[in-house]
């Protein structure tokens, strides 16, 4: 037997077993109480154990045994890490999503636009994402505020949501005036109206942020959402800005520095997309801002003619810069996070790094550390099973448990 068939057999006897299940088993999965076996174990947590089983209940992990034997039958080489976790899912992807007619909407969260029973979560999961940060579209200059969720789990928001660190999402650059022109003569239809320009765009978030910091003193100038911002400025919601180019990145960075020396508040700010952060890394380190790299480059992806380097994550960890992965929500085969994870080792990145970048850092993120990220006692048991090493090539998911339901 050649070696293409060796692997073949090995990782269909793998998918059998792993979905094949007795039926006392299949009645534990419904109650979100069972067990997985591994050879390898990549906790996330500085730990890599061999030939593991772990256990659960109620959606917790309750039990880590390593050293155990793994039961006849079952394919060496199995890998066990956490659910995957994507800052920027873009799970969105309709205008309507987001109201228009408004430069700056914060008061708005993007839950209520989210369809629960799209088939988009299931293709998630497939692909290891068992937690997601949900944003507006980036088509006003500030869209709204942000949903921390599981890929599966009730249809029911309110039960589905976590309850996460709250972000204020907006953009730089050219898409909040994307289609935007003048309003010469009479106004035709809401894109008559400004902002037309990066300058535009930069002077409506400025404006928010002055107009709801001097509102106290000064009611007149009180919008609607100014205590959002004002609660942005205290440090009690995170901005959330997207900007991939350079001049973008440096933009959104210089307001919160300005805010900051005006003695406005200290913004605890994240940078999404940040695909040119390598050319001003020294800004980000200097400012404190955090990245979620866009998904690295592929053909015909060039997000606002930014240019992304192979080695971003690689400078950014090597300068002390917070920063996670995504894929921007991408299932296709070669686009995925685990893909992401996989490209930005090419360019230099660490496996345990690449591995932090799409489970524990995302999670410190969001603040659910506590709950997600890494596979240990007390945590939700979200897991991914891998045929083989994590991110290489010849490694497929074989599957994937969200809350303790396997799901693919």
């Amino acid at each position: 037997m050649t070696r293409t068939h060796t692997f073949a057999f090995a990782l269909a006897l793998s998918i059998g077993l792993a979905t094949a299940r007795p039926a006392s088993a299949q009645e534990d999965q419904a109650n979100n109480d069972g067990k997985v076996y591994a050879s390898v174990l990549h906790t996330s947590a500085g730990e890599t154990l061999k030939d593991v089983m772990v256990t659960f209940a109620d959606g917790k992990i309750t039990a880590i045994a390593p050293g155990s034997a793994l039961p006849d039958g079952y394919a060496e080489g199995l890998v066990l890490t956490a659910g995957l976790i994507d800052l920027s899912a873009r799970v969105t992807r309709s205008e309507n999503a987001v109201e228009q007619t408004n430069e700056v909407e914060s008061r708005l969260s993007v839950a209520n636009s989210l369809d629960l029973f799209d088939r988009t979560w299931d293709r998630l999961a497939r692909s290891g994402v068992t937690t997601v940060l949900a944003t507006p579209p980036d088509r006003n200059v500030v869209g709204g505020l942000s949903a921390v969720l599981k890929t599966q789990g009730s249809k029911d928001m309110a039960q589905r949501q976590l309850n996460a660190r709250n972000f204020l999402r907006g953009a730089m650059g050219d898409a909040p005036s994307s289609g935007n022109r003048p309003a010469w003569g009479s106004p035709n239809s809401i894109y008559n109206r400004r902002p037309t320009t990066r300058m535009g765009v930069e002077w409506e978030w400025r404006r928010a942020f002055f107009d709801a910091a001097a509102a106290p003193e000064y009611p007149e100038l009180e919008f609607p959402g100014a205590d959002v911002f004002r609660a942005v400025l205290a440090g009690n919601i995170t901005l959330y800005v997207q900007a991939f180019t350079v001049i973008d990145i440096r933009t959104a960075v210089f307001l919160k520095e300005e805010m900051k020396r005006e003695g406005f508040g200290d913004i605890q700010m994240w940078i999404d997309g940040g695909s040119e952060a390598w050319k001003d890394a020294q800004l980000l380190k200097r400012s404190n801002t955090g990245v979620v790299l866009s998904p690295f480059p592929s053909a015909g992806y060039s997000p606002e003619r930014s240019f992304q380097a192979w080695r971003v994550a690689k400078d950014l960890d090597e300068m002390g810069i917070p920063f996670t992965l995504s894929a921007h929500g991408r299932t296709e085969p070669g686009r995925t996070l685990a893909d992401q994870a996989g490209r930005a080792m090419r360019g230099g990145l660490s496996f345990e790094k690449a591995l932090a970048a799409v489970t524990s850092a995302p999670a410190a993120v969001l603040g659910l550390e506590d709950r997600l990220g890494t596979v240990e006692v007390g945590k939700d048991a979200d897991f991914v099973l891998w045929s083989g090493q994590p991110f290489e090539l010849t490694s497929r998911i074989i599957g994937v448990w969200v809350d303790g339901r396997q799901v693919q």
